[in-house]
């Protein structure tokens, strides 16, 4: 325990953010840098809680009261050692990660909880500026190689654990640079490109070969693959998306969410010169309440939209949590992201009814009514309010109401047979073929950045095993953390 009086003298602070009319004319991140003194006082917040649920709370295992301890005493290396133990991508998770283990936090019972999401990117951070995020290649190779299909975080994670344990990993992208949905999918306000080449190029020295430019299935076919390498890993993640399936969904101007947010990315990495969806002066509709509805708010806002207003079926949540969710579940409570404070409306418990166009089958409108949800035979179920119809203008839709699964393609090439959800039968991250694993997304449905590193570092031990006959000294969930001292002396 860092400080037995720390959560009682300092109340949770995280870092300023740049003013919203200032940060919607560019892609940077928001967050202005933190007090050195501020974080000291955030990680003396970490109480003596006995049974620290945060690592429940987390899908990695961190081990936070530790690295908490030692980040108060300044202790970066230590800090560095115990964070990197159980999680690949710290400076990844730090920035996007929605810290369910801040959910869990013993402190939030009835206080803010502790900063960890905060301390952990400072963590990271300091790593690099000291030079202990550095090169590590292993000493010895297995003689074995391993195809990683995907380089988001599941297929990079996978990777940079197989490459440690010996083998001789390639991954496999199919778009000009690394980093799947990091790269093409979030947007550089939360986390610029730079935080993924600088963990990309360690990899690379340390042996790991990207193949970039690469969809395989195209440019190489799945039997070479399974031809030249012992053991294959697939994580593509859940890259389907789910339609809305109502009238005048054809028109033009309605469009995906990753389609808009994607082409953004490429824009402001160079790739493209501009986006061919763009929101400015439009009245834009963003059809979802998730992290990636908020992303479209916030791209929208920098591409100079007239209006915004943001739809979720579901009922507005309430502001804490209610007797029906008590801590340490994770609080079904309303959220206010940095994308909704730079301007959007908000609307909650309606449902999308057609979308309205012009002759030239632009789309000029959304109707949509307002519903009730009510509980029917126990489960709840929404219901039409009569007399609430009404049409929105909308020069542009964004659909971003999750995925179904991974596209159609890719499983089948390697002969993966599939559920009737279309995501892949596995077993232990095995999937239906020897030498074929699954992580992330493609295996688990859609989820969080945080449970993709996890399961490319549980994968990753499968694999290993698979290629040493049955042992491996890759960390797992349940015992994954390797002191401080063991580490040093590795």
């Amino acid at each position: 325990m860092a400080d037995k009086e720390g959560f009682l003298k300092y109340k949770r602070q995280l870092p300023e953010s740049r003013k919203p009319e200032e940060r919607i004319n560019d892609y940077k991140e928001i967050y202005e840098p933190l007090d050195p003194k501020v974080l000291n006082q955030q990680a003396a917040r970490c109480m003596d809680c006995g049974i620290p649920f945060c690592h429940s709370g987390c899908p990695l295992g961190n081990v936070i009261p530790e690295f908490n301890e030692a980040v108060y005493h300044n202790n970066w290396e230590q800090a560095y050692h115990i964070l990197k133990g159980t999680n690949n991508f710290p400076e990844f998770t730090g920035r996007i990660c929605p810290a369910p283990c801040e959910a869990s936090c013993v402190l939030g019972i009835n206080k803010d909880p502790v900063a960890i999401e905060l301390i952990e990117k400072e963590i990271a951070e300091k790593a690099y500026e000291l030079g202990l995020a550095k090169v590590k290649a292993p000493e010895e190779r297995s003689g074995k190689k391993v195809a990683v299909i995907g380089s988001g975080p599941a297929g990079l994670a996978a990777a940079d654990q197989l490459n440690q344990a010996g083998h001789e990993v390639t991954v496999f992208e199919k778009d000009k640079e690394v980093g799947g949905l990091l790269r093409y999918g979030i947007p550089d306000f939360k986390l610029e490109k730079w935080v993924i080449d600088r963990r990309v190029d360690i990899m690379n020295n340390e042996g790991v070969i990207f193949s970039k430019d690469t969809e395989v299935g195209f440019n190489i076919k799945a039997e070479n693959i399974l031809q030249n390498y012992d053991a294959v890993v697939l994580a593509t993640g859940a890259q389907h998306p789910r339609d809305l399936k109502i009238h005048g969904r054809e028109a033009k101007g309605v469009h995906f969410a990753m389609e808009f947010l994607g082409r953004q990315n490429q824009v402001v990495g160079g790739e493209l010169k501009e986006n061919p969806i763009s929101a400015k002066d439009k009245h834009v509709i963003v059809i979802g309440g998730g992290d990636t509805g908020s992303d479209c708010i916030g791209t929208s806002n920098r591409h100079g939209a007239k209006s915004i207003t943001q739809l979720e079926l579901l009922p507005k949540p309430p502001q804490h949590r209610q007797t029906l969710n008590p801590w340490p579940e994770w609080p079904m409570t309303i959220r206010t992201s940095s994308s909704h404070e730079e301007g959007a409306d908000r609307v909650w418990s309606v449902l999308t009814k057609e979308f309205t166009k012009d002759k030239n089958g632009k789309v000029t409108g959304l109707t949509i009514v307002e519903i009730e949800w009510k509980e029917v035979d126990g489960k709840m179920q929404f219901f039409e309010i009569e007399g609430t119809e009404q049409t929105l203008p909308c020069d542009l839709a964004l659909l971003a109401i999750g995925y179904l699964g991974p596209k159609n393609g890719l499983l089948e090439a390697f002969g993966v047979e599939l559920m009737e959800n279309t995501l892949p039968k596995s077993k232990n991250y095995h999937s239906t073929v020897p030498g074929v694993f699954l992580a992330g997304d493609m295996r688990r449905g859609q989820s969080l950045v945080v449970w993709a590193i996890a399961e490319g570092r549980e994968c990753a031990v499968e694999v290993d095993k698979f290629l040493r006959g049955g042992e491996s000294n890759l960390a797992r969930r349940d015992k994954s953390f390797y002191s401080y001292e063991d580490e040093v002396n590795a």
